[in-house]
């Protein structure tokens, strides 16, 4: 997948209260199915204490990220009134890469399929307006090791297309970029032919 998909653009949260019930609506975006995993399990632990931790993601998956896959779960709450919900609103709106978690805190009065489902629609609904979505392309890491002589080089090339990278100077010096998947080739071509082929490429 080299086409632009639609994610959120930060971590957030969005808290309100049904009937005595409190529902807090988290989401982030992640970069495949090990950090949405992560990002569940963080939350379901950081609020181990609430009646029902609810997980929803559609994250894109493959080599080419050509396999969107969808994952979301009751967590007890009646079947169908809580993940499903949840997800359909990642769904409806087009938005993948993002990991969402409802947490409810339950107040003693029971809202019916009805209300639970309006509930879970409505935190992952106003999390994700409070994050806002950005259209991102896919991107490809590529770390760049290479000797002090070739640093310059390489980091000039990488600041000149307006890369994000980290850079570690050790005995070696490594390069960590972030790259649209489309250019990920055609820079891998060109930091070889810069340094004569003696970049380490991963």
């Amino acid at each position: 997948m080299t086409g632009a998909y639609r994610t959120v653009a930060e971590p957030a949260t969005a808290e309100f209260v049904v009937q005595g019930s409190e529902f807090i609506g988290h989401v982030r975006p992640v970069d495949g199915v090990d950090a949405a995993e992560s990002f569940v399990d963080a939350v379901s632990e950081e609020y181990a204490d609430a009646t029902h931790n609810v997980p929803a993601y559609r994250v894109r998956t493959g080599t080419e990220g050509e396999f969107l896959r969808e994952y979301s779960s009751d967590d007890g709450e009646p079947s169908g009134s809580a993940g499903k919900p949840a997800l359909h609103v990642l769904t409806q709106r087009d938005i993948e890469n993002c990991a969402v978690v409802v947490t409810r805190y339950y107040g003693g009065t029971n809202l019916g399929v009805g209300g639970l489902v309006r509930a879970y629609s409505r935190a992952v609904t106003e999390a994700v307006d409070a994050a806002g979505v950005v259209e991102e392309r896919p991107h490809d890491r590529v770390t760049i090791t290479v000797e002090y002589d070739d640093s310059g080089t390489v980091r000039s090339i990488l600041e000149s297309e307006g890369y994000e990278f980290d850079a570690e100077y050790e005995t070696a010096v490594t390069f960590d970029v972030r790259v649209p998947l489309a250019e990920s080739a055609a820079l891998r071509d060109r930091l070889r032919s810069a340094t004569s082929g003696r970049a380490d490429l991963a």
